[in-house]
């Protein structure tokens, strides 16, 4: 025998050669006969057997599948279980962008649904925005159904439970973000963690109002008055001492968000009447048994403290600066003066309607 075939101790070195078409079958020990354990890899694969890391490689994959399977019956679970509890909490009635009720245009070449410009024109004419815990919380209890879409930060949704159930009940869209986006939504940052778009009220008529009023009737009318804060203001005090309408040129300045805010609920205790112009409306209201009193810091002429205020009357406020017209002054059927140190020229618009309305309320009603 060939020494090349022997090894060092002399022994004969035998070499065996597997054929590629056993690469299918389990290793055997050909001198032995005995079975091995894994098929081992063909000669056309290289005759390598896939390393450690390779195997792990594999069974990782193997575990990943499993989990992604798992997470998905789990996921399939909580859906089902949440839609059978209908939470308010989680669930948005509909989706931020839909667009299902607005009207479209389904002719568009691109295939796109196009929206009319003068549809959403017309519908943001008639919508308006209200923040504040208050506002909102007292706009829910008052109307609504008013509310179009919501939005609120997580840390208000435990005391607004009720309107969000009822908002999930009946299809409106609400939001729970963050801070930046309900500012970005309510457009300030004193949104008091809440924000509603509400369909705006649309006034009364003078002949509506007089038809259903009380004999101990007070209606505020503001000429040129159109500062939000200073509305609001008016608002609440109406609210407080049971002053129920303010006549007014344009109805929509009692609905802005500034003006509903600083009522702080008071907005919902007072309703808007409007007419053709004021004046015209202050003369229908003398026609239906109301005395008009206004006010002036200069021409005034009775102090208020020892004037008789009339349990059925229209009382007459302008703008600070320059106070009523001259018309309205002329309409008068009493002219009182808040009489005070004098050190200030005058008091705020609405801090004199407070005062003015305090004394109508000791007066007639308290």
């Amino acid at each position: 025998m060939n020494d090349e075939l022997k090894n060092k101790s002399g022994k004969v070195k035998v070499m065996y050669v597997r054929s590629d078409d056993d690469s299918d079958k389990r290793t055997e020990n050909p001198r032995t006969g005995k079975g091995g354990g894994r098929p081992g890899p063909s000669r056309a694969d290289g005759g390598r057997r896939p390393a450690r890391d390779e195997r792990n490689s594999r069974g990782n994959d193997r575990k990943s599948d499993d989990r992604k399977r798992d997470d998905r019956k789990r996921d399939d679970f909580k859906r089902d279980d949440f839609s059978r509890d209908a939470s308010p909490w989680r669930t948005v009635s509909r989706a931020p962008n839909d667009e299902s009720t607005a009207p479209v245009d389904h002719g568009s070449m691109s295939g796109k649904a196009v929206i009319d410009p003068e549809v959403i024109r017309r519908q943001r004419a008639e919508e308006t925005r209200v923040y504040g815990e208050n506002a909102c919380q007292a706009l829910f209890q008052s109307r609504p159904d008013c509310i179009v879409r919501a939005w609120f930060i997580q840390s208000v949704t435990p005391r607004f439970k009720e309107a969000l159930r009822w908002m999930a009940a009946n299809r409106k869209a609400y939001h729970v973000v963050d801070d930046a986006e309900i500012a970005k939504a309510s457009g300030t940052e004193h949104h008091g963690g809440v924000c509603f778009i509400i369909k705006k009220r649309n006034g009364t008529t003078v002949q509506q109002w007089v038809s259903q009023a009380d004999e101990d009737d007070c209606v505020l009318a503001l000429e040129d008055v159109g500062n939000p804060h200073n509305l609001g203001a008016m608002m609440r005090s109406c609210a407080h001492f049971g002053v129920k309408g303010v006549l007014l040129q344009d109805a929509a300045l009692l609905e802005s968000g500034a003006a509903i805010r600083t009522a702080e609920g008071g907005a919902e205790h007072v309703q808007p009447i409007t007419g053709d112009s004021v004046l015209e409306a202050i003369e229908q209201f003398r026609k239906a048994g109301y005395a008009i009193v206004t006010t002036s810091s200069h021409k005034g002429t009775t102090p208020l403290f020892k004037a008789t205020l009339p349990r059925k009357m229209v009382l007459v406020l302008g703008q600070e600066r320059d106070g009523l017209s001259d018309a309205a002054l002329e309409s008068a059927d009493l002219s009182v003066s808040i009489d005070g140190t004098g050190k200030v020229e005058s008091l705020n618009v609405s801090v004199a309607t407070g005062v003015l309305l305090a004394e109508w309320w000791r007066q007639n009603k308290a």
